[in-house]
């Protein structure tokens, strides 16, 4: 039977790639949503205004196309940068010009840090009024310059169909990012014949995914060699495709691995030879190992700021760094590299496994080992108050961390990473680099739309979740069955506990007295609203939000006082590590 849906599916794609093809004189609009369809994109994320007009008219009845309107253009694009890290396909969103344009900034740049693949599509005003400040009218190209791996501005509908292929192509290959295609209003309304090119020919933009073998061959010479190796990997493995490979790797290698905020599920958590998490919130055993590490392998990791902290203090008794990644202005940027690998990481880890053998690491891992046992990730629990860490452990436990969490940033993002257990890529969907507030509840409902038949977890502080709590009437409306976790300390967490560890507790500007009641503002929307203050309560609302079919939200409200350990203060060495209280 199923082999018979599929038949009938891959048909169905197939007439309707050739119904689209068809060279009929269309508007520049309906170039743009057959050229999306096309691309194989199933849903866009977006919000209308007076630039885009035309492409919302060429919406209307088509039934092809699958638009989900947001509340707020930000929301749009977290939505569909959600959905591109989940899915590993491109995300696309759409706005209108100006501040429908403008408001998109924080999200290009989140997906630019990240190299997140997203085409993000806005109108712009007539080519005629381009340059006078009309109404509504701003530079986005200009703007985002900085922020985007490529972009265009579209002058003639005639070429509106290989620029829409080539911001793919481009978003989707070597270091991914976004591109954004600016669509002045009446080149959406001037019609052409249609015509969808087949190849792309981009000059000066020839990625190759060719590896050199004795790049890979030094490498793996050096790991024979090394008696204290560790790899650390980071989103890059994700986005390549690349954790089976990376499995195998270790396996054969028999190399300790640390994964970084974004490599989180490259590698399984539950590996033995898996550390944790590095750098400013890491494991002691990661860091340590850092430390003490004599050949590091960095593997789709940029060596930033969050991992290495204080760089003159960073891996000491390292006598060689080698740098795996697909970008070549990464490699060398942050640290001395002894052994470069340019390349896909997928295609350099096939190269590597037929030939990879074990280092001289058995006391090492022992070592580690030991160390993972000595000083494991913990936290003082109480039967009286509700921790975040034991929010975060139940429902690692209840999901077996199987299913895809996204989280907004501060203390409760790094609570996720140190105690859910991720097993499977893509199913960690943060920000890193940006490190952009109010990305972790949009960006699970790109996830959801992607992943219908997962469960997609929300991970949110109560400062993260009001900057883009409208889109609750889009899981309300739409039923998108987003759970939508608050850890709830009414203080901006991350930033009171700094002014108290660095800055003397001298509080400033953190009370979040005043938030709303969560659980009316979801019933307000139309979502179920659940409130936990103690263990017991946390379980049953749990419990109860998973057995829910649609859009819960759950509000956990935790003590204000509670901090993330380990920590590591900006200026220091990963050595120089505060375990807090089980220091």
């Amino acid at each position: 039977m199923s082999v018979q849906l599929s038949m009938e599916a891959t048909q169905s794609k197939e007439a309707l790639r050739q119904k689209l093809l068809q060279p009929d004189v269309i508007s520049g609009s309906e170039i743009l949503l057959r050229s999306l369809l096309l691309e194989g994109v199933d849903c866009v994320f977006g919000y209308p205004g007076g630039a885009v007009l035309y492409i919302y008219d060429a919406m209307h009845g088509n039934k092809d196309f699958n638009h989900l309107l947001t509340r707020h253009e930000q929301g749009a694009i977290h939505a569909a940068d959600g959905y591109a890290r989940s899915t590993g396909k491109v995300g696309v969103c759409i706005a209108t010009s100006g501040p429908g344009a403008t408001n998109l900034v924080t999200g290009i740049a989140t997906a630019y840090m990240d190299s997140v693949p997203l085409v993000v599509i806005t109108g712009n005003v007539a080519k005629p009024f381009i340059g006078t400040d009309a109404f509504q009218e701003a530079d986005i190209t200009g703007i985002t310059m900085p922020i985007t791996k490529h972009s265009y501005l579209v002058r003639e509908v005639e070429d509106l169909p290989r620029i829409i292929h080539e911001a793919f192509h481009i978003a989707n290959t070597g270091r991914k990012g976004p591109v954004l295609i600016d669509i002045p209003k009446d080149v959406s309304n001037h019609t052409t014949k249609f015509y969808y090119p087949e190849t792309v020919n981009i000059r000066g933009y020839k990625p190759s995914m060719a590896v050199d073998e004795k790049q890979i061959d030094d490498l793996l010479q050096a790991i024979t060699e090394a008696e204290r190796p560790l790899i650390l990997a980071g989103g890059g493995v994700v986005y390549a495709n690349a954790s089976e490979e990376l499995v195998e790797f270790v396996n054969k290698t028999q190399i300790p691995i640390t994964t970084t905020l974004l490599g989180l599920g490259g590698f399984p958590s539950g590996h033995e030879l898996w550390t944790g998490m590095p750098g400013m919130h890491g494991t002691y055993t990661s860091n340590h190992a850092l430390q003490h590490a004599d050949l590091i392998i960095s593997i789709g990791s940029r060596f930033d700021d969050r991992v290495t902290m204080k760089l003159d203090g960073f891996a000491p008794n390292a006598k060689a760094i080698a740098h795996i990644d697909v970008d070549p202005a990464e490699i060398g940027k942050n640290v001395k590299v002894d052994y470069p690998v340019l390349g896909d990481i997928k295609a350099v880890l096939r190269a590597a496994n037929p030939k990879a053998k074990p280092a001289k690491s058995q006391a090492w891992i022992a070592k580690l080992a030991d160390l993972k046992t000595a000083y494991p990730l913990k936290y003082k629990d109480s039967d009286e108050e509700l921790k975040p860490q034991f929010v975060i452990e139940m429902i690692s436990e209840t999901t077996n961390g199987e299913a895809i969490v996204t989280t907004d940033v501060g203390q409760h993002q790094m609570w996720a990473a140190q105690f859910y257990k991720f097993k499977h890529p893509r199913s960690m969907v943060t920000s890193g680099g940006l490190g952009t507030m109010g990305f972790g509840f949009p960006s699970a409902v790109g996830a959801q739309m992607g992943n219908p038949d997962k469960l997609v977890v929300s991970i949110n502080g109560d400062g993260g979740m009001q900057m883009c709590a409208q889109e609750l009437a889009v899981c309300a409306i739409n039923n998108i069955p987003v759970k939508v976790v608050i850890i709830n300390n009414q203080v901006l967490g991350m930033v009171r506990q700094w002014q108290e560890i660095i800055h003397g507790n001298r509080y400033s500007h953190i009370d979040l007295a005043g938030s709303p009641d969560f659980v009316k503002l979801a019933e307000a929307y139309g979502v179920k609203g659940l409130r936990a203050t103690n263990k017991e309560e946390a379980r049953r609302a749990w419990q109860e939000a998973l057995d829910t079919p649609g859009p819960v939200v759950i509000d956990f409200v935790v003590r204000k006082e509670e901090n993330v350990f380990p920590m590591v203060q900006a200026g220091t060495t990963i050595s120089d590590m505060i375990m807090g209280d089980s220091e």
